[in-house]
């Protein structure tokens, strides 16, 4: 028989053992914790430091976008990305098999962007000598963290996105500079990069991660003579091509859109009052182009951009007009403006296996 003595002793060794069991749970977990936050740390110690380099730099629009005697048969190629939203997922089960999305996809789809770009421009638009390109990043690069279903869904955390992108856009982006020799890089911020839950009007730009991947890309280029760079501190963009302007902006301060009239009304509406205050303070554009929307819509004062993601289940759900992956283009000339128009292509079922 177990002595009372003996039944105390056993009763304190198994409590002994379970408290040192989680003693030693609690200790993982701490140093688990430790181990990433000085992850993040790092992360964000790395960012600081592009942020401070670049602020210190200053920006120059280039001259080759306005030339004083252009020759007859140049012109400069426009292209958009945005509405990228990277690192999301897309589970093809959940809409109907309509569209598949993920960090393998996507870079699929930027590679054949890059491609389709050059490839319009080389066969497509044959005999036409290039000044240049410019890509207009409007916005969404990311979908960032701000739903609940997003940060569970998400391939990465939004700061391991952002360095893991930034390389592959640069690959993209030297790419074009290879074809095209100057390249000009303007850059608006989206509302799926902020930083806060809800969208806000002060430091709208510098709080968001849109523009802090622009500034990384403005690091990796800066002492590179093919390339030049339109930051904005504001939701505008401004850019002038041979005396013409055009208006960036990503698109979400237009609202509605659901009724018959689709997104017409409040896009025409959101381009009136613009058109107005630029008339009345720093002067006007013919072109107003616009991400957000995830559709392509092209006419000569209007361009919408589609989406490099495709169809997603808030789409679905909400019984949206399907439309395959793609991204604007168009062909500016001088007195002339915008001649051509075509939208790029990116996906490639085949390929990206779905």
């Amino acid at each position: 028989m177990t002595s009372f003595k003996e039944g105390l002793e056993q009763e304190l060794a198994e409590t002994n053992a379970i408290e040192t069991t989680r003693l030693r749970r609690e200790r993982d977990a701490a140093i688990d914790k430790s181990v990433r936050l000085t992850e993040e740390n790092e992360t964000l110690r790395r960012s600081l430091e592009v942020i401070e380099k670049v602020e210190a730099l200053e920006l120059t629009r280039p001259k080759w976008l306005a030339p004083e005697k252009p020759k007859r048969s140049a012109a400069t190629l426009v292209v958009m990305l945005s509405d990228l939203h990277l690192d999301e997922v897309v589970n093809p089960d959940e809409v109907d098999g309509l569209n598949a999305y993920n960090r393998t996809i996507a870079e699929l789809r930027l590679k054949k962007w890059t491609e389709n770009v050059v490839k319009l421009s080389r066969h497509y638009l044959s005999g036409v000598s290039y000044d240049g390109v410019v890509v207009l990043l409007g916005g969404d690069m990311f979908s960032g963290d701000i739903h609940e279903e997003l940060s569970e869904t998400n391939e990465e955390p939004i700061m391991s996105s952002l360095l893991y992108w930034a390389e592959r856009l640069a690959a993209a982006f030297d790419l074009l500079a290879t074809e095209f020799k100057k390249v000009h890089v303007v850059s608006v911020v989206g509302n799926h990069g902020r930083t806060s839950r809800k969208p806000r009007a002060k430091l709208r730009v510098r709080t968001n991660f849109d523009w802090l991947l622009s500034q990384l890309l403005l690091r990796e280029f800066v002492k590179d003579k093919r390339f030049t760079f339109q930051i904005p501190e504001s939701a505008d963009a401004l850019i002038t091509i041979y005396g013409q302007g055009h208006l960036l902006t990503h698109g979400d301060q237009a609202s509605g859109g659901g009724g018959i009239g689709g997104i017409y009304p409040p896009i025409m509406r959101l381009r009136a009052r613009k058109a107005q205050r630029y008339l009345a303070t720093y002067g006007s554009f013919q072109t107003l182009w616009l991400g957000h929307w995830h559709q392509y819509i092209s006419t000569p004062s209007l361009i919408i951009n589609g989406s490099l993601k495709g169809y997603d289940e808030y789409a679905y759900l909400n019984s949206f007009a399907y439309e395959v992956p793609q991204q604007a283009l168009a062909l500016v000339a001088p007195d002339k403006g915008i001649t051509f128009q075509a939208p790029v292509f990116v996906q490639d079922r085949k390929r990206e296996g779905w």
